[in-house]
């Protein structure tokens, strides 16, 4: 199932993709949370989930305004470093100062830091290039998961049980301020730096360990990898980061990024104004935003 939030008639609404009739259909007010939106409806899926109703109006997707799928109720949790070609493009880059003992090895554990929630925006919304603080904006095409069944100490062989679905995000990052401040959180969280979307699918529809991760600039492929070259797969991400920290159920992981990103190419090619991204990954869908400015 592909969830939606929507702007429809003044009101934001969830609701149910058909993506083979490109349909957007409304959920029936009785199973939907309230206020929750998609965020209620991952909360409560135990026992709302098979009792779903897709039966308000059908509206074609391209005429609907799409939003980010939900928000999460803390920080994105992101990985870092976690496809080889991309973390030596990064190495190479001069723009790694986060461990600069070893920062030409393929991580040993995986990276992990955050996105601001107040990042996140949704399709089509513009990001801010906030040229007063930075002078190299980059993108980054990532496979982002969606916690289900929250818990902690969760086995690798068991992480599926805690899954709920999977959805895209656009890393966006300063790399002047992430090479400056040495942590990543600033260079990352800006306002808008976290595009996320287009919707959100759930776990039985997709093969989380062969997704095609593609990323277009203006029309020009810069990113193209897949999920099975991951470092550290997604049980295992799970895993780790579960290991003392209690996962909750809405909570986002996003899983790192493929070569091809604007720090690997020589001389770099950071994003400007006027210039569009778009995030691809099988049967996840495209996830397009332009660059603010003229």
């Amino acid at each position: 199932m592909r969830l939606v939030t929507y702007h429809s008639q003044g009101t934001e609404r969830v609701g149910v993709l058909d993506a083979e009739r490109e349909l957007v259909f409304g959920i029936d007010a009785a199973h939907d949370p309230g206020a929750g939106g998609v965020l209620g409806l991952i909360e409560s899926w135990g026992s709302v989930g098979p009792r779903v109703d897709a039966g308000g109006d059908a509206v074609p997707v391209d005429k609907v305004d799409l939003r980010a799928p939900f928000f999460p109720r803390r920080n994105v949790f992101c990985v870092g470093k976690n496809y080889r070609e991309h973390s030596t493009e990064f190495a190479r880059s001069g723009f790694d100062a986060s461990d600069t003992e070893r920062r030409n090895d393929v991580p040993e554990l995986p990276i992990f830091f955050t996105k601001s929630t107040g990042s996140i925006i949704g399709p089509g919304v513009p990001i801010d290039p906030h040229p007063e603080l930075t002078s190299s904006l980059d993108y980054e095409a990532e496979l982002a998961v969606i916690i289900g069944r929250g818990g902690c100490g969760i086995a690798a062989d068991r992480a599926a049980e805690h899954i709920w679905g999977y959805t895209i995000i656009n890393d966006v990052t300063a790399r002047d301020l992430q090479r400056a401040h040495k942590q990543w959180f600033l260079g990352k969280s800006l306002d808008t730096f976290c595009p996320m979307g287009p919707w959100a699918v759930t776990a039985d529809e997709v093969d989380v360990t062969n997704l095609a991760v593609r990323c277009w600039v203006n029309g020009e492929l810069r990113q193209e990898g897949n999920t099975g070259d991951l470092i550290f797969d997604v049980p295992t991400l799970v895993s780790t980061l579960s290991a003392g920290i209690t996962l909750q159920p809405g909570d986002v992981i996003a899983t790192g990024t493929p070569a091809g990103v604007g720090i690997g190419f020589r001389p770099p090619r950071f994003l400007g104004p006027g210039d569009v991204v778009s995030a691809e990954i099988t049967g996840l869908g495209t996830l397009t935003n332009p660059v603010a400015g003229t």
